[in-house]
């Protein structure tokens, strides 16, 4: 039986991803995944989640969860198939990552969003839905991580993975990973709806609120920019 690193993602990976990628654009050719052939977990516990995350997030937050999990099981099923968790961590993971931008919660803390969105994940898998701790914990980590972009030191697998999602959604980045015809079947079953002006927005709206927020490592200008001006996901927005 596998043990607890495996099964929720634990184990370490670089954080410069360009070392599982051997120094390519990408470790093989992608092809086409759709909606309809990749498997989404339907255990209750994530189906808990998935209604708790659509009840809080907004639709365009939440549509950006959902592609952020097809993405990223599109790019760790032909990118990197000896990437080890379960389906079920690493869709909790997406559906809570950005619980910390919702209107009531951006407010509630003077905590960048990823920590404070990590915390709230971590109560409600392991003290309302029971979950195992090392599972909520690996999720709460990833949250907490999943802007924590850089080619020093390690991450967690589903860490990784989350931030080569995240970041191929909001800005394009890392192109060479999923297929073209994987963003058309995606996108058409969960629509950008403007994301990519909604997400600027609340990166901006928090930077003000928090000048301090970990999101300004990013770059107080650029990264809201770059989020505002992804060319790859311009035809869909």
């Amino acid at each position: 039986m596998a043990d607890a690193v495996e099964l929720y993602g634990w184990a370490a990976k670089p954080r410069d991803v360009s070392e599982p990628l051997h120094g390519q654009k990408s470790n093989r050719n992608p092809e086409r995944q759709t909606v309809e052939t990749t498997k989404l977990p339907d255990t209750p516990l994530a189906k808990s989640v998935f209604e708790y995350a659509r009840r809080e997030l907004s639709t365009e937050t939440f549509n950006h969860s959902m592609r952020v999990y097809y993405y990223g099981k599109a790019i760790q099923i032909q990118q990197f198939p000896d990437w080890r968790f379960t389906d079920e961590t690493y869709l909790l993971a997406c559906l809570l990552h950005d619980i910390g931008t919702t209107e009531k919660n951006i407010s509630a803390t003077k905590m960048s969003f990823e920590f404070y969105g990590g915390i709230l994940a971590l109560d409600l898998l392991s003290k309302d839905l029971h979950a195992p701790i090392e599972q909520a914990e690996s999720v709460a980590e990833a949250i907490m991580r999943h802007q924590d972009i850089g080619q020093s030191g390690k991450i967690t697998t589903i860490g990784l993975l989350i931030q080569l999602a995240t970041i191929f959604d909001n800005m394009g980045g890392h192109k060479e990973l999923v297929h073209k015809d994987t963003i058309e079947d995606v996108t058409r079953h969960f629509p950008r709806n403007k994301w990519s002006s909604c997400f600027a927005a609340t990166i901006r709206k928090e930077n003000g609120l928090k000048p301090w927020a970990h999101t300004t490592v990013l770059g107080e200008e650029d990264f809201p920019n770059g989020v505002q001006n992804n060319k790859l996901m311009e035809p869909y927005d």
